[in-house]
């Protein structure tokens, strides 16, 4: 059974810095993990994804939004993702939620994603 548990929400400044870190188990190597958010009365959206393969290595996918601003690893020893979080925007308040799904082209389009974490809440106050 896969479970995903985050951590390291909380509230910050504009301009400031957070890391979000999400612990799956009974999670495969070669599964995509990533991070969606939901503001109030918003409907949730794609904000990262990273995908491991023997072949190629790590490849990363970003939201518009967050592109040169958030950073998406993983440490698949650990199995653990992180979203490293800098320049925040108060527009960037939101629930986060960790996600993993076997197709990264899916999760990036926010389809059927087959796993989620409970949410953290990130606020950044102005």
């Amino acid at each position: 059974q896969v479970q995903l548990v985050e951590s390291g929400g909380g509230l910050v400044q504009a301009g400031g810095s957070l890391r979000l870190s999400c612990a799956a188990s009974g999670l495969l190597r070669s599964v995509a993990m990533g991070w969606f958010r939901q503001a109030p009365g918003k409907e949730r959206e794609f904000v990262a994804a990273i995908m491991w393969n023997v072949w190629s290595g790590y490849s990363s996918y970003y939201a518009d939004s967050v592109k040169g601003r958030f950073t998406i690893s993983r440490d698949n020893a650990k199995n653990t993702e992180y979203l490293q979080m800098n320049s925040l925007k108060p527009e960037d308040t939101a629930v986060y939620y960790c996600a993993a799904h076997p197709k990264i082209d899916e999760m990036v389009a926010g389809k059927n994603v087959d796993y989620w974490g409970q949410g953290t809440q990130v606020t950044v106050s102005s």
